[in-house]
């Protein structure tokens, strides 16, 4: 696994010995199963949720789980960028993020002789104010090697999910 840290962004790469086609339909119909659960990941902690992707530009990344007793949906984005098996994009918002401010999260699939490359790059943090809760009191270099480290622990889980 590859992390840099690009100022503004975060940067992950891993390889996944899987065709494009079938990492690509992985990462986005399988999310619920490779994506880690517990509250480091996810706004349902360690209760049953589901993280589901809807596969088209316009699309909804949401979890849904059970809260008092009620069916909670957190939206956590919205795909812009939508062409399968190379690229998929989609704003990003945790739950502390108050209405209009949002982050960006862009993944390549590229084909590699030993299967293929996922490259996730979460930018726009530079718009967040600087004592946003989402930082954890951390400044932006600190935040964003967070961020990095956050996005390879996911993307082993799909590595060996899809493996």
């Amino acid at each position: 696994m590859n992390q840099e840290l690009l100022g503004d962004r975060a940067r992950v790469t891993v390889l996944v010995r899987v065709p494009i086609e079938e990492t690509f339909r992985i990462f986005t119909e399988e999310i619920d199963q490779w994506w880690r659960r517990g509250p480091k990941f996810r706004n349902a902690g360690s209760k049953m949720g589901l993280i589901y992707l809807e596969p088209n530009v316009g699309g909804r990344l949401f979890e849904s789980f059970e809260k008092a007793g009620q069916t909670t949906v957190f939206e956590v984005g919205k795909v812009v960028d939508w062409q399968p098996p190379q690229r998929l994009a989609f704003t990003w918002r945790a739950s502390n993020f108050t209405e209009g401010e949002s982050t960006l999260v862009e993944v390549d699939f590229k084909p590699s002789q030993s299967g293929t490359l996922v490259t996730v790059t979460h930018s726009g943090f530079s718009k967040l104010r600087a004592d946003h809760p989402v930082r954890h009191g951390q400044e932006v270099a600190a935040f964003i090697g967070t961020m990095g480290r956050w996005w390879g622990e996911l993307l082993s889980a799909l590595r060996e999910h899809a493996e």
